[in-house]
């Protein structure tokens, strides 16, 4: 995917939480590319916070180990949900925990796809409370 239909889906994602009227979203501009753990969103609301990294496209995407780590590590030391977005083409978001994940068949990262995606993701509406 590239980083511009990258900031894109992030933008569309934080219009869906700020609609809400519940919840206040920041992008963390540039997640990977500063050393530090960083999610690509940040959201707050009713007594919540959620660490967010997001992928889409058009199949299956693959996530590198670290990166989860990185974004388990954030999630636990800022007291936030870790969760991972994902939305391909003709699709709404999903939401998947880190738990969640499906790892590659050589182990070396994790793989999201739609099927997956629908089978153990959640949608917008459960996760925000709306469903």
């Amino acid at each position: 995917m590239s980083k511009s239909k990258g900031s894109r889906l992030e933008r569309e994602l934080i219009k869906k939480f700020y609609d809400t009227g519940d919840f206040i979203p920041l992008r963390a501009a540039g997640s990977g590319s500063t050393p530090l753990p960083s999610p690509d969103l940040l959201v707050g609301g009713n007594g919540r916070v959620l660490a967010i990294e997001c992928k889409g496209g058009k199949g299956s995407r693959y996530i590198d180990k670290e990166q989860i780590s990185e974004l388990k590590e954030f999630a636990e030391k800022f007291g936030a949900e870790a969760w991972v977005g994902a939305r391909f083409n003709n699709t709404e978001w999903l939401f998947l925990k880190i738990e969640d994940l499906k790892q590659s068949k050589t182990g070396n990262n994790f793989v999201i796809d739609v099927k997956h995606s629908k089978e153990k993701g959640i949608r917008f509406e459960e996760l925000v409370g709306l469903d």
